[in-house]
């Protein structure tokens, strides 16, 4: 199995170090390219073929969210999921990086460990959402008057509605098997529907699209 190919955006220099550090510790995955700004991010991307950008938000020239929407957007940049990383988990601008694109997001006082898990779990592309801030960021700032930019759940079977439930929620798919009494195969595979009904290309805009259209009420339980 190929390593991960990582590229780290950030514009602290000693940051970059040490987190390049950690990964090359990993012999999963290796760093393929620093970028200090936005616009260096997307154009390593693309040079060097990464399979995932660590993406700071707050960078000069483009932030983290320009350079995530580009990366989103780009054709041949496909397959490149972007984890960003923020230093703060009340950032508001977390919704705003997931709705560009991102497939997830992380604090940067995060154990290495953890951000090691983090890389793996969205390269192999699943979402992760830091469990702690996502409702207080959702419930904040996810109904703002920027539309969803996927389709909502009305086109979903009552079944799929159910499982959009508990992917808003932040269970996998051997959770969703559980709590509905499934298997694990087909929790998968209305994960994967679903994502396919609603043009999304992960669970993060998944979680998105379940908020923004009331299918959940932040707080709820």
């Amino acid at each position: 199995m190929s390593a991960i190919r990582v590229l780290l955006a950030d514009d602290q220099t000693l940051v970059r170090a040490a987190f390049a550090m950690l990964v090359e510790s990993a012999k999963d995955m290796e760093v393929v390219g620093q970028a200090g700004t936005g616009r260096e991010a997307v154009e390593l991307a693309r040079r060097e073929r990464a399979d995932l950008v660590v993406m700071d938000i707050r960078m000069p020239d483009l932030d983290g969210i320009e350079a995530t929407r580009l990366i989103a957007a780009a054709e041949d940049l496909a397959g490149v999921r972007v984890l960003v990383l923020t230093t703060y988990d009340t950032d508001e601008h977390i919704v705003e990086a997931l709705r560009a694109g991102a497939s997830g997001f992380l604090v940067k006082d995060t154990r290495p460990a953890e951000l090691l898990d983090a890389i793996r779990t969205v390269a192999a592309g699943e979402a992760l959402l830091s469990p702690g801030p996502t409702a207080r960021l959702i419930e904040r700032f996810l109904r703002s008057p920027s539309a969803p930019s996927t389709a909502g759940p009305e086109c979903l079977s009552e079944r799929e509605r159910e499982v959009l439930a508990l992917v808003a929620r932040g269970l996998n798919n051997t959770e969703i098997a559980e709590a509905l009494g499934l298997s694990p195969l087909t929790a998968k595979t209305h994960v994967s529907r679903i994502m396919g009904k609603l043009g999304a290309r992960d669970r993060a805009q998944l979680v998105v699209v379940a908020y923004e259209s009331g299918l959940i009420v932040p707080g709820s339980g």
